[in-house]
């Protein structure tokens, strides 16, 4: 079993999220909390760098050894750090259950030392038509992030 955890800091949004997997090859399970957000859809991403010197700027761009566009979690053509959206309720908060099958704790698609990104606005999950859709999803603004590090 690996573990790992990422704590999330932006102005007023805050979250821990916790990464287990039981061997190589085996999903990924994604699960914590996210509060501060305004109610709706966020995109949830992991970007390529561990880099928060400039805050979640310096993270890169998502995750996307392949070279491919971005997409949805269950789509075969995505970057490895898409992993959708996460909804948060009338109260700000969102509680995440992710499972996902290309991201790893271990191997080449290792995510962590990475960077994990909440943005402002929903993923429209490489389908909305906008210029920033095939590499952003148009999910707007980074209001959180924090370094993926390995845990107990």
């Amino acid at each position: 079993m690996v573990r790992a955890v990422c704590v999330l800091n932006g102005e007023n949004v805050k979250g821990t999220i916790f990464f287990s997997q039981t061997n190589e090859g085996c999903p990924v399970e994604v699960t914590g909390e996210v509060a501060g957000l305004s109610k709706g859809l966020h995109g949830f991403h992991i970007h390529e760098f561990g880099d928060n010197t400039n805050g979640c700027m310096s993270s890169g761009p998502h995750f996307n050894p392949f070279g491919k566009t971005h997409g949805a979690p269950i789509d075969e053509v995505r970057h490895v750090g898409d992993l959708g959206n996460i909804e948060a309720d009338g109260s700000g908060l969102a509680k995440v259950n992710i499972n996902d099958s290309i991201i790893s704790l271990t191997g080449s698609l290792n995510i962590i030392g990475r960077t994990l990104v909440v943005h402002a606005d929903q993923d429209d999950l490489g389908k909305g038509g906008h210029e920033l859709s095939s590499t952003t999803g148009n999910a707007g603004a980074r209001v959180a992030c924090g370094v993926i590090g390995i845990t107990k």
